[in-house]
């Protein structure tokens, strides 16, 4: 943090700490860029600021459960029910500190602190491929991304290789490999669902779950290997999984040429008419409520896909009264989330001799099988699906029914109870133009700033869609012999997968789209956009190992076509 106040000038600006922010941070700093990193929450110090990581349940008044005064604090933060433990509230914000609005209900999930959602994130790691690039124009939803797979994938290889990624290779074309740790393994119940998989559904792989933890004896500098103890929310004193705090911003720190600024909110990027560029930011302090003006060559805008684009559109000028970069009209448009919460469950009843060792964090992955060929497969509705899920053993909590006392009950209580598999849908949304976020002027925030509507809906594709998912849920456990087979199909709202995206989206052309094949803003070459607020469509797999990607691919782009000031 040393310097933020005697300098006001710096070669780069980075807005955000989190999956995106940290990687601009490490990228730039490392190609010799002076660079001001910004974060409008409080620092967070890998280990030292992780308060609850050794906590067990028995250290908590209530279990871990919060009283309902202070639940409401936090109730749209609560929609997801990672909040509503005492474990992990703190990484979440204060909905009544940091409002906002819903035309129809979005569920905004989000953490101010350095680090962001890194700390938070589910950690699987997919790569996108062709199938993915190519789907708007192939089907004619949305705009034509302006990059392909083999754009990117040099940039998987450098993200997957630093972060670390365990991992199987499968060689589908539609989940492409990557460079990986050994995979965890499947438990008994899980290798003997996939062998069915394969068995009685031709085309259908199932494996391990893709993520960003550390398996095997490659070492990484500052973390060690997975504890398998299932507490990742917390923060890992290990950094056996990946996260800004644990990996890109000590590794930015390490070059000198960082200086890290946390209660720091940017409320617009400066720009300059003479030179067509941006010149800088302007900084609230969340503490003092100070003004200030950071100036660069080159600005990453990474807080975010909704607050990247809600600075964009804050910033106005004569020349782009409608927001930085808005010649479109797109700005703010386009939002996706993965819709999920779908699927099925049933009990086995073998393997009870069998149990599992540790509290793996991390399940199986059952990659998109449906329209992998156009509509060959005569289904009512585009794009695709995949699953995620796992097998576990019950345990007491079976025992509470009334079934026994004495002596018999508590011969029960060190039973492990019987064996359960459940799959879990993420189908793609997507891109609908009217599905947007607009600024409310009427209704500030404390920092004096507008507050972001959300107007953004699941539509029929995506309902057709979830009916398939819980259909083939239901087939492939029954044809595996599971019995006691119980579906659901819980939509919500956008915003609940934790992976909103769109809003400022990259496309060939000017006229209908925010940004370039570079992420750069079209008319303002030296912004970068490199969150969830860049993609053009949705897939159906994990984003974030795709914006890591693309943060890395746009930052050596910069360094390349922008000077540093000490050069």
């Amino acid at each position: 943090m040393s310097n933020f106040y005697e300098n006001d000038s710096y070669d780069a600006i980075v807005v955000g700490t989190g999956i995106s922010g940290g990687w601009a941070a490490k990228e730039l700093t490392e190609k010799g860029f002076k660079t001001l990193v910004l974060e409008r929450g409080r620092m967070v110090e890998h280990v030292k600021d992780y308060p609850t990581m050794n906590d067990d349940p028995w250290d908590y008044k209530y279990k871990g459960q919060l009283p309902r005064e202070e639940v409401k604090r936090q109730e749209k933060q609560a929609r997801t029910g990672y909040t509503v433990t005492e474990s992990s509230r703190h990484w979440f914000v204060d909905d009544i500190k940091h409002p906002y609005n819903e035309t129809k209900r979005f569920d905004w999930m989000r953490g101010y602190h350095v680090g962001g959602r890194s700390i938070m994130w589910g950690r699987h790691s997919y790569r996108w491929s062709d199938l993915d690039f190519a789907a708007n124009k192939l089907d004619g939803h949305g705009v034509d991304w302006p990059i392909r797979y083999k754009d990117i994938s040099p940039w998987y290889d450098k993200v997957e290789s630093f972060i670390g990624v365990c991992g199987e290779k499968l060689g589908l074309s539609q989940l492409p490999d990557g460079q990986f740790l050994p995979p965890m393994d499947l438990n008994c119940v899980e290798d003997y669902f996939r062998t069915s998989i394969s068995d009685n559904f031709n085309g259908r792989v199932m494996t391990s779950g893709r993520v960003a933890h550390i398996t095997g004896d490659k070492k990484f500098e500052g973390r060690n290997k997975c504890q398998f103890r299932n507490r990742c929310i917390r923060g890992c004193p290990y950094g056996g999984y990946f996260s800004s705090n644990s990996s890109t911003l000590p590794a930015a720190a390490k070059t000198g040429n960082m200086d890290l600024r946390p209660y720091s909110i940017v409320s617009e990027v400066i720009y300059d008419p003479e030179t067509k560029r941006a010149k800088g930011v302007k900084v609230i302090d969340t503490e003092t409520k100070e003004e200030f003006e950071y100036y660069a060559n080159v600005i990453f805008l990474c807080a975010s896909a909704m607050a990247s684009t809600s600075i964009l559109m804050q910033s106005k000028s004569d020349r782009f009264p409608n927001g930085l970069g808005n010649d479109s009209g797109e700005l703010g448009h386009n939002i996706m989330d993965h819709h999920f919460r779908v699927g099925a469950s049933g009990k086995y009843d073998g393997f009870q001799d069998s149990y599992y060792k540790g509290r793996k964090p991390n399940g199986i992955y059952l990659p998109r099988f449906r329209n992998l060929e156009g509509n060959k497969d005569n289904l009512d509705f585009v794009r695709g699906y995949g699953y995620q899920g796992g097998a576990s053993r019950g345990n007491w909590q079976d025992m509470i029914a009334e079934v026994g006392y004495g002596k018999e009950l508590k011969e029960k209580l060190t039973e492990p109870g019987g064996w359960t598999m459940g799959l879990l849908a993420f189908g793609e949304t997507l891109p609908y133009h009217e599905n947007k976020m607009t600024l409310d002027y009427d209704k500030l925030d404390e920092w004096g700033l507008p507050t972001i509507t959300f107007d953004a809906e699941f539509k029929e594709n995506e309902l057709k869609m979830r009916k398939d998912m819980r259909e083939q849920a239901i087939q492939m456990l029954e044809k595996a012999g599971f019995k006691e087979i119980s579906s659901y199909d819980d939509i919500g709202a956008p915003g609940l997968g934790i992976h909103e995206m769109g809003t400022a989206r990259m496309g060939r052309d000017p006229k209908t789209s925010v940004l370039n094949g570079n992420n750069q803003v079209h008319e303002v070459p030296n912004v970068y956009v490199t969150d969830g607020a860049c993609m053009t469509s949705a897939s159906c797999v994990n984003p974030s190992l795709t914006y890591m990607a693309l943060t890395a691919r746009a930052a050596d782009h910069a360094s390349k076509n922008f000077k540093k000031s000490n050069a």
